[in-house]
């Protein structure tokens, strides 16, 4: 497995390790594992090479840019990048050209990360469980034998991270399509607050909840990459600790229809929060975390058909039908409804940021249920209960993971603060990280 990021910065400076061995690493682990994991959707060896040279002749002179430089890295595949493929998912777009360079994209290239390739991607981010009929679904990394969902909409990038074929990559979370990869694939994962990152160059699902964000095999990772991506020095204390804290957890009647093992380590990040000197207090929600995520529907359906109406329409195209399915309601949405939608919106988050007054932070199972087989997925359904609230309410959240149950599968820990807030749930999550202590790596990379 590739060392953290802050090891390579170290064995960077002290002349131990290269970017262009760190590359090599890279680029043999994808000629090894990705023949089984399909997380790329395209790998730019040569560019990458060329990039990864640079970076060691610069650290050489001593001209090491920060913690970012000669990092490799991965894209989402429906972030554009000038002159390459972002063909988003979707058969119809495989011959698509980036006009331009997403600045996400352009602010980690200035940092001196490497940018190895693009990974796979539900077609135009509309799915949680990480599936794409054309293009190709990655196989979680966590069961070497069997298919498992490797969670969506960002699949590619959790599992490319996860089996250690590059050290982290960009997501986009709409309603928990960076967290939910990130909980399938046993990694940590930041959903941002809305607007606080650019999301030009990033193909649209909804325009109104689409947020950029991290992820990475460690917090510490996962922030490095974050404020490479902010393009500003970011006061991120990961040792600050919790002590004093007042963090909210599931009331009783938010419990129900959680699979055993995800609820029984879901309780022991409890208590571990408790231990590190937090207050641990129920917190009742002024609407159900499952009234919230169908709140949603109308918003990002609505804008998803305005955007991709045209592929989604032709019964000609070469599109995902589960993803068509989830798009066409969006043709019969009114005027009326859409902005009815929008204004609920608004009344839903400030009645719950009135109630989580008191709170400094939310905390649920990332996921009710733990990877599924892929014939288990209902892609009628989604494993989005307790991620799309966090997107609705324009809160940051993260997904951590909390434990391996018995039959070897990544358990996850959501943490969510007010919007704004992410150096709080960075904070949050780095503590709980270090106290739970080291988990073993995916069965695919043992």
């Amino acid at each position: 497995m590739l060392l953290s990021i802050s090891e390579l910065t170290r064995r960077y400076a002290d002349g131990t390790l290269t970017p262009n061995d760190v590359l090599d690493q890279c680029l043999d682990a994808i000629d090894t594992l990705d023949p089984v994991v399909g997380a790329w959707q395209a790998v730019y060896s040569e560019e990458a090479r060329a990039v990864a040279q640079a970076a060691t002749d610069a650290i050489a002179d001593g001209a090491q840019k920060g913690p970012f430089h000669g990092i490799p890295f991965a894209l989402k595949d429906i972030v554009d990048v000038e002159g390459k493929i972002t063909a988003a998912g979707c058969a119809e777009w495989v011959d698509r050209k980036s006009p331009t360079t997403a600045s996400i994209a352009q602010r980690l290239i200035n940092a001196g990360g490497i940018l190895v390739g693009k990974t796979k991607t539900v077609e135009f981010a509309m799915g949680g469980w990480g599936t794409n009929q054309r293009m190709g679904t990655p196989h979680n990394p966590w069961d070497e034998q069997t298919a498992r969902t490797p969670g969506g909409s960002s699949s590619g990038s959790g599992a490319a991270v996860a089996s250690g074929m590059v050290s982290c990559a960009i997501g986009t979370d709409t309603g928990g399509s960076v967290r939910l990869p990130a909980a399938f694939c046993g990694i940590v994962g930041l959903k941002t607050t809305e607007q606080l990152l650019p999301t030009d160059g990033i193909v649209p699902l909804s325009h109104t909840l689409d947020t950029p964000g991290p992820m990475a095999r460690s917090v510490a990772d996962a922030a490095v990459m974050y404020e490479a991506m902010s393009l500003e020095p970011l006061e991120i204390d990961l040792a600050a600790g919790i002590r004093g804290l007042r963090i909210g957890c599931l009331p009783d009647n938010e419990r129900h229809g959680i699979d055993v093992a995800q609820l029984e380590a879901y309780d022991r990040a409890l208590n571990v929060l408790e231990e590190l000197g937090a207050r641990v207090d129920p917190f009742d929600p002024p609407k159900p975390f499952e009234e919230m995520k169908v709140a949603t529907f109308v918003i990002v359906t609505a804008e998803g058909y305005f955007h991709h109406r045209d592929i989604m329409d032709n019964p000609e195209a070469r599109v995902d039908e589960n993803v068509r399915a989830r798009f066409l309601p969006g043709a019969s949405i009114s005027s009326t409804e859409y902005v009815g939608a929008v204004l609920e919106r608004d009344t839903d988050r400030k009645n719950f940021y009135r109630a989580l007054e008191g709170f400094d932070a939310l905390v649920t199972p990332t996921t009710p249920m733990l990877p599924l087989t892929l014939d288990e997925a209902d892609e009628d359904s989604t494993p989005a209960r307790f991620t799309r609230a966090f997107n609705y309410l324009s809160m940051c959240a993260s997904s951590i993971p909390s434990g391996i149950s018995n039959e070897g599968l990544p358990t996850s820990l959501q943490i969510a603060c007010r919007g704004f807030n992410e150096n709080l749930c960075l904070q949050i999550s780095a503590a709980y990280e270090s106290a739970r202590g080291a988990l073993p790596d995916p069965s695919l990379c043992a």
